[in-house]
């Protein structure tokens, strides 16, 4: 599949954007080889997963950054995430191109593809809305969602029988977002407007908060207070108050793209894309706190996606220009560049 740059929705041509978590001690020292027999029994491997834009889903060994696997896709592949229990691995995947009537091209509608983690093997497939942007499930497993940056929508979907449950309204053109660790809200950036939409998964009702221009993704903490937003037009990134709406905009790189707030909630880590004709390649870590970029570390061209493993000592930053992931070790700094699949753009870790 030649190289392409996806529409995702019509306000990025106008920005020129390419975008593209008892016995005694006897009995247990007795114990202890048995159990430490059924750890090594059990233990798997973990991967981290890319959606690539050229139709690909690389899968990578975490323990020594190679490929294992690499899955084809009939579109382009946006966005991706691990189910909560690392099982299986969801994608949105925007068909390559519309079906011609009457000298107009049709829409098609996009899809979330399910695939089993460890196996490759396709799961389902459900029909969801005009260009699938991110897709994240909730932490207790009940939902899956997909933003519909064409439609304006967030479609809704039932984790463990793939039915599709609701189709939710939000903001012009809706793209990344993430959930609270409660499950009860989703915090949608809106690219094509000022605004990430709050939508509550109870009632499936949807309230507006301000942010700044071009909000392409959301983070937010454990305890749900504090909401990151980054801002693309303004090379930001907004740190919102959710209970009194105040921001507090932080300078970091040219052109943010996602974020994601580590383990222990002090840090966002932030990847700073820029365009492909002025491509930017750094990784900007926030202080959530003090409300300042602490560290900034070099990635390659185009740093798109970005994870952090569960222990806080890896970052994982897919570079769309490069094809490429920099796995940084937050404690060294030092950075391992991979290869992977063409325009890698999401990226999800097993943990």
């Amino acid at each position: 599949m030649s190289r392409m740059n996806v529409k995702i929705i019509s306000v990025l041509a106008s920005v020129g954007i390419a975008l593209a978590g008892c016995g005694s001690t006897a009995t247990k020292e007795a114990e202890k080889p048995a159990v430490n027999a059924a750890k090594q029994e059990h233990t798997v491997e973990r991967f981290y997963f890319t959606a690539n834009e050229g139709g690909t889903i690389s899968k990578v060994s975490a323990t020594d950054n190679k490929v294992a696997a690499t899955i084809k896709a009939d579109g382009v592949v946006h966005n991706i995430q691990l189910s909560p229990d690392g099982k299986v691995v969801a994608a949105t995947l925007i068909p390559e191109t519309g079906h011609s009537h009457g000298g107009h091209e049709e829409k098609t509608p996009g899809k979330v593809v399910f695939f089993d983690a460890f196996t490759n093997q396709l799961l389902k497939t459900v029909e969801v809305g005009n260009h699938p942007a991110h897709v994240v499930y909730s932490e207790d497993g009940k939902y899956v969602l997909a933003t519909n940056n064409e439609d304006n929508t967030v479609s809704v979907i039932n984790a463990a029988t793939y039915d599709l449950v609701k189709t939710v309204p939000t903001g012009k053109g809706p793209h990344g977002f993430r959930i609270s660790a409660d499950s009860k809200f989703a915090y949608i950036a809106n690219m094509g407007e000022d605004t990430v939409s709050a939508i509550n998964l109870e009632t499936f009702k949807e309230e507006r908060i301000k942010t700044g221009n071009t909000p392409v993704t959301t983070g937010i903490t454990r305890d749900g207070k504090t909401l990151a937003v980054t801002l693309f037009a303004e090379s930001s990134l907004a740190i919102v108050n959710v209970e009194t709406k105040e921001i507090v905009k932080v300078k970091v790189g040219n052109g943010p793209a996602q974020v994601y707030i580590g383990p222990d909630d002090k840090f966002a880590y932030v990847a700073n894309q820029g365009t492909e004709e002025s491509p930017s390649n750094s990784l900007s870590i926030v202080d959530l706190e003090t409300k300042k970029v602490v560290e900034e570390i070099e990635t390659g061209n185009g740093a798109h996606g970005v994870t952090v493993s569960s222990d806080g000592k890896f970052a994982y930053v897919t570079n769309m220009f490069d094809n490429t992931v920099s796995v940084i070790d937050l404690e060294s700094k030092h950075v391992n560049t991979i290869d992977v699949g063409e325009i890698p753009n999401g990226i999800t870790i097993m943990d």
